[in-house]
């Protein structure tokens, strides 16, 4: 038999909203939550423990649930009234489904490359949910090894994020640490550090992306900070054609990955 939560004031709805609102308490914790049944399976994908499933029957369509639970049958599931969905959900289409889930470590030492010459997209301080998304998005896109977010100013699990990812935070190895500590993992793997830099530069579609390779994108605002700069095997521009010097960093980012792996494809 199904438990049933149809209080916004129940002691566990305030734990779930707690979870959401705050980073602090998803640190404490090591849980988050994920809405949506897409980013529910890419989760589930992904390897994540999900230990809790709350449902809204008024809204979820009984197939879904089939769909999650069909290679998952331990996971807890939990029914909640239409009121405390509202409470929790952020989105009015997610199909009435929320999980709470266990995060997993973002250490440099614990990443795992299935290739000798991975293509890595570090992130300097980025800080919109919004374009970390992007970025995460743009990263399975192009199906690289892994996505480094040096200095961050959010956690990946923030719900903005999940949402602006849509899910992608899930697809791709993600680790996170400071300037110094991606600098030095970068070296001591061998890996080519090429910036984005919008001077001292060469062209982007000059280099050659089939050996090990980290791209390294800075903030719209700012750039890449000297001690990038200053570790690069090279620094690499997209040439401009218009009026404006740069474009967005998910933008950037996707032109230099996917020249890399145009040239990987044709090396096969």
């Amino acid at each position: 038999m199904k438990k049933v939560i149809t209080s916004t004031q129940n002691s566990y709805i305030k734990e779930i909203f707690q979870l959401i609102e705050k980073s602090r308490i998803r640190r404490k914790t090591q849980k988050f939550v994920i809405e949506g049944f897409r980013e529910i399976s890419l989760a589930l994908k992904g390897h994540y423990i999900i230990e809790t499933i709350l449902i809204d029957p008024s809204i979820l369509k009984e197939e879904i649930l089939e769909n999650v639970l069909s290679d998952h049958p331990t996971i807890e599931i939990i029914e909640i009234s239409n009121e405390v969905y509202k409470k929790l959900a952020f989105r009015n289409t997610t199909e009435g489904i929320i999980a709470l889930a266990n995060t997993k470590s973002l250490e440099l030492n614990k990443l795992n490359f299935k290739t000798k010459n991975p293509l890595i997209l570090v992130a300097e301080a980025p800080e919109k949910p919004g374009n970390i998304g992007a970025l995460l998005r743009t990263a399975d896109a192009a199906g690289i090894d892994a996505v480094l977010i040096a200095n961050p100013k959010t956690d990946i699990y923030n719900p903005n994020i999940i949402r602006s990812s849509v899910g992608c935070v899930f697809t791709t190895q993600i680790a996170t640490g400071t300037t110094e500590e991606i600098i030095d993992f970068l070296k001591n793997h061998k890996i080519n550090i090429y910036g984005a830099a919008l001077t001292a530069s060469v062209e982007y579609q000059t280099i050659d992306y089939t050996l090990p390779t980290a791209i390294i994108v800075g903030t719209e605002a700012t750039g890449l900070s000297d001690s990038w700069l200053k570790n690069t095997t090279k620094n690499i521009i997209i040439p401009m054609r218009g009026a404006i010097d740069s474009m967005n960093v998910s933008v950037s980012a996707a032109i230099i990955l996917f020249e890399g792996v145009r040239q990987r494809q044709l090396k096969k």
